[in-house]
């Protein structure tokens, strides 16, 4: 662990030695300045987690040198070392933004819980803003300046203070968890739990026991009662995701909670009740899966009672910069590195890929060009070769017609899976033609499905 580090600002050598004698023997890495001058100097030069400063120095006044510091930086803790003669002095420069004051000569150990207890204070409050901060990343990805992102996050403020069932429909990586998290963090039930049940991770036996929970020996391994997430969510919000791989009979049961806001445990009679708040996501088409038999007609009113369609990347083409600039800062702080901007090709060339792995995908790709960029300017070169995956607009002029066809068949057939969610049997009554052909034509142009 890195020692934190401490300056003693005083005149009087032998406080300075006592008082760094004392605090390197806890552990503190510190350092000592005998006027005003050289102590500003120090913390400009040194990254100090705390002073202790004598108001009295023979330079420059201690109120100046605080009003310096906090200009500078102003998270930094300042306790005073002060006589009995200067009081009035002391509780000045705490409404200057001090810490506190400590009358000399002191207890060393009463000085010691003061120093520990700003240091504290000093750590949580640097913990709340990296909290803030990431709430603020991951609203990031949800929040844009498109019109479809307003028009969804303006219905978003008018739902979450309901209770209203919500289903959130989109391809994978564009934030459906994210959304669901802004839901509860708006609503009534924002300080109660958020419950996410991933629905395709579990067996369906261990998924119903996740859901509801189970008594003791409801089956193998049962060997204590285990509350459920339904149960466990009460007064909260349960967010179930990839609603579209439930099996028939989880469905039938989560249809009864929907409609009556009760359930069982597995292996249990006893019936429980929970008052939970349901946001449902899929990036499945639902009313397909009903046609396939797959998926209950019923089951799919009750949770599309609010249904918000999440807009893909390729959709909120103006989002990308805003997308982009924010994955560059927040990995530039986290790899310490200083790059100030983008350049125009390597923002066009984003700005034309068809993400079909949206946020997610563009998120890996920035983390991917800071890690390999050297300079201030986030350039083409370290862009991974999206250039076979580019949309129709950027076929280049050029091309021999044979290919630039070749090109065009292999992302329209892409595409066409993915809108079928990669049915080949859909996608060929779609493109008219046969099954077969449709599946040489796959290996041929080499189509990942």
């Amino acid at each position: 662990m890195v020692a934190e580090k401490i300056l003693v600002v005083d005149d009087d050598h032998n406080i300075c030695k006592s008082l760094t004698d004392r605090l390197n023997a806890e552990g503190f890495e510190t350092y000592q300045a005998y006027n005003g001058t050289d102590g500003l100097e120090i913390v400009k030069n040194n990254n100090i987690d705390l002073v202790l400063l004598d108001l009295m120095l023979p330079d420059i006044d201690g109120i100046q040198v605080i009003n310096h510091i906090q200009k500078e930086n102003p998270e930094l803790p300042i306790i005073i070392l002060t006589g009995h003669g200067t009081i009035e002095n002391a509780v000045e420069a705490m409404k200057q933004g001090a810490y506190d004051f400590l009358l000399k000569p002191g207890k060393p150990d009463h000085i010691l819980i003061v120093v520990k207890k700003a240091l504290e204070r000093k750590n949580l409050k640097k913990v709340n803003e990296l909290l803030l901060q990431e709430m603020a990343d991951k609203y990031a990805m949800v929040i844009g300046k498109s019109k479809d992102m307003q028009k969804i996050m303006d219905l978003v403020k008018k739902v979450a203070p309901s209770k209203t069932t919500i289903l959130i429909q989109s391809e994978s990586g564009t934030g459906k968890q994210l959304l669901a998290r802004t839901i509860h963090s708006l609503s009534n039930r924002k300080n109660q739990p958020f419950i996410q049940v991933t629905c395709t991770t579990l067996s369906e036996q261990l998924l119903e026991s996740d859901l509801f929970g189970h008594e003791k020996g409801a089956f193998t391994g049962a060997v204590k009662q285990k509350k459920g997430r339904f149960e466990l969510a009460d007064k909260g919000t349960i967010f179930l995701d990839e609603i579209g791989d439930l099996s028939p009979g989880i469905q039938a049961k989560l249809l009864h909670v929907l409609e009556y806001g009760e359930f069982q445990r597995l292996g249990g009679t006893a019936t429980l009740k929970s008052d939970v708040r349901i946001i449902a996501a899929t990036n499945k088409d639902l009313s397909h899966q009903i046609h396939e038999g797959n998926f209950r007609e019923d089951l799919y009113y009750r949770l599309n009672v609010m249904p918000i369609r999440l807009p893909t990347l390729r959709e909120r083409i103006e989002d990308i910069p805003i997308l982009t600039k924010h994955f560059l800062e927040k990995n530039c702080q986290k790899m310490q590195k200083k790059i100030t901007e983008i350049s125009p090709p390597a923002l066009n060339i984003l700005k034309k890929y068809s993400w079909p792995g949206n946020i997610r995908e563009l998120k890996n790709v920035i983390e991917r060009a800071v890690v390999l960029t050297t300079g201030n300017t986030l350039t083409p070169d370290v862009l991974p070769p999206l250039i076979e995956k580019r949309s129709l607009d950027d076929i280049e002029v050029g091309l021999p017609l044979e290919e630039a066809q070749l090109k065009f068949k292999k992302q329209f057939i892409t595409k066409t899976l993915r809108f079928v969610n990669k049915s080949q049997t859909k996608a060929a009554e779609l493109l008219n033609i046969q099954r077969t052909y449709l599946n040489r034509l796959i290996k041929e142009l080499d189509i990942n499905v």
